[in-house]
């Protein structure tokens, strides 16, 4: 059976941190992860997780200047400084609460001279300091339809780049929304990369809705998933047609897929 996390990144955004954390319970999600928490103190988080027994799977490291356009640090030649004050930021978070993992940005840097070595340089420096602190990193290929420079775009690339470090605590997050938009084919690729695979993430295809709306079949997905003998998390990442709570019918159907 699948175990449904909710990002709080995208659902119950008008509710405090903590106050999300208790409503992704309450709506029968098992676990929960977010995008930037950083605002809201240590101690308020462990205290939901505590109250509501839910883990929480990941969360990211900052995008940066986001009114220069900045999506993630880790592989823009010249930032390597910020990069790591951001690892080290999220790190020490993620050792607070407890969270598993820690989703370290790459950027948008696709065209940009030395963007891979930067890129693999950042994450030998984040997977050393998340062993000794026991966090897993994931690298999360993003589409560029919607971040058009953004520096890792697909499986392939993420596979190598994990492979080329060769640390057993980086990982790859396969969000089947960013994977169906530039590669498709997401059965054969989970099938492909399993083992690289620490999270995956679901939203409807095109418009990161509802995962019941558009045109992944998630149910049997989520089958095949299973099949496979993946056994962690799904992350539901998506932005909510109308209220969170008014969207989530598609949780109790899912939630009973074999």
């Amino acid at each position: 059976m699948t175990k449904f996390s909710a990002n709080l990144g995208f659902l119950w955004t008008e509710l405090e941190l903590p106050k999300a954390i208790l409503a992704a319970h309450d709506a029968g999600f098992e676990a929960v992860e977010c995008h930037f928490p950083y605002d809201v103190p240590e101690e308020d988080v462990c205290k939901a997780l505590e109250a509501t027994g839910l883990p929480m799977v990941g969360l990211n490291t900052v995008r940066g200047d986001t009114e220069a356009g900045e999506f993630g640090l880790a592989a823009l030649p010249g930032a390597e400084e910020r990069a790591r004050a951001a690892i080290d930021q999220a790190i020490a978070y993620a050792a607070a609460t407890g969270t598993f993992n820690v989703h370290v940005m790459a950027g948008q840097s696709a065209s940009r001279d030395g963007a891979h070595e930067v890129f693999v340089e950042n994450l030998r420096y984040a997977a050393d300091r998340a062993a000794a602190a026991g966090v897993g990193i994931l690298i999360e290929p993003i589409n560029r339809r919607d971040v058009p420079e953004y520096f890792l775009s697909n499986v392939d690339q993420a596979a190598k780049i994990i492979e080329e470090i060769g640390v057993p605590n980086l990982k790859m997050m396969f969000d089947c929304y960013h994977i169906q938009i530039m590669q498709g084919d997401l059965t054969k690729r989970l099938e492909a990369h399993l083992p690289l695979i620490a999270h995956v993430q679901i939203a409807g295809v095109p418009g990161r809705n509802e995962p019941d709306t558009g045109e992944v079949a998630y149910p049997w997905l989520l089958g095949a998933l299973d099949d496979l003998g993946y056994t962690g998390f799904v992350g539901a990442e998506y932005v909510p047609l109308d209220t969170t709570q008014a969207g989530l019918s598609w949780l109790e159907a899912y939630a009973v897929t074999p």
